[in-house]
């Protein structure tokens, strides 16, 4: 009886490396599901504040496959709609985009692909006639290398609502684009410092066309991501108590009751956090 207990034994150790073996073996899944959450004093796009200086909550969800396709969906309030266009409701902006990713060899990459902004609510309007939306779409390409990424996006239809200028109020801006460069470098200890330039240029009106800089720091806290960064722009936003300077400050936002103008592109200082599970 001893002597069979003990050859069960021995037999069980010859075979626990190969169940472990047999594990390790086991194909890692293709895909990749990764969701986010955020909050910012303040939140900017392409250096204009789309909250009129107050907080914004910010998440998405994220779906990765091995081979390089990608696909997602972010959320953030805002409040430039109803900031810029008398009557307008729409307080939150849904993001869906979805692309394809890879290598070049080395230590270069690109990244093309669809992104699409939509502002759910009332659109915009004036004296009770309806201008172009803001949904916007946007298809987009970029090429990194290492810490840099260069990107380009082009506006499918009207840019976030804007006409040509001068034209009639559903006169698309089609055509549209930002281009941007972009660093990130990664100092160590969680440390990491980031620099970004932006040119949108808006088709066929200049007034609404210009050019955006950002500098930042963040920490990896471990339990999520701090940063801190500084953005300034040279949009046409001059604004004199509840108005613009002039009829060209287009990012010169005044609100629904005429009052109380906000630069939009003016120089900011925002703190953010950010948690990716």
């Amino acid at each position: 009886m001893r002597k069979s207990l003990i050859a069960a034994a021995v037999a069980g150790l010859v075979s626990l490396p190969s169940l472990v073996m047999a594990q390790a073996a086991a194909p890692a899944s293709p895909h990749t599901f990764t969701g986010n959450v955020g909050f910012a004093t303040e939140y900017l796009y392409r250096g204009i504040a789309q909250t009129r200086g107050k907080p914004a909550l910010q998440g998405g969800f994220d779906y990765a496959h091995a081979s390089g396709l990608y696909a997602g969906v972010w959320g953030s309030n805002i409040s430039w709609i109803g900031d810029a266009v008398a009557g307008a409701s729409a307080s939150l902006e849904i993001d869906v985009y979805g692309g394809y990713k890879g290598s070049l060899g080395g230590d270069f990459g690109y990244d093309i692909g669809v992104l699409t902004y939509n502002y759910p609510g009332t659109g915009k309007t004036v004296t009770g006639v309806q201008e172009l939306k803001q949904d916007t779409t946007e298809v987009y390409g970029a090429l990194s290398w290492k810490w840099l990424t260069v990107k380009y996006s082009h506006s499918t239809g009207a840019l976030f609502g804007w006409p040509k200028n001068p034209g009639a109020l559903t006169d698309k801006t089609t055509g549209s684009g930002y281009l941007e460069l972009n660093a990130a470098y990664d100092l160590g200890n969680g440390w990491g410092i980031s620099g970004h330039i932006g040119d949108q240029k808006v088709k066929g009106n200049g007034p609404a066309s210009y050019s955006d800089y950002k500098l930042g720091v963040t920490k990896d806290l471990g339990f999520g991501v701090v940063g801190l960064a500084y953005s300034t722009t040279n949009a046409n936003d001059s604004c004199t108590g509840a108005a613009a300077t002039t009829a060209n400050d287009v990012y010169c936002f005044v609100n629904n009751n005429g009052t109380n103008a906000y630069s939009a592109g003016k120089d900011k200082l925002v703190a953010t956090f950010s948690k990716t599970f």
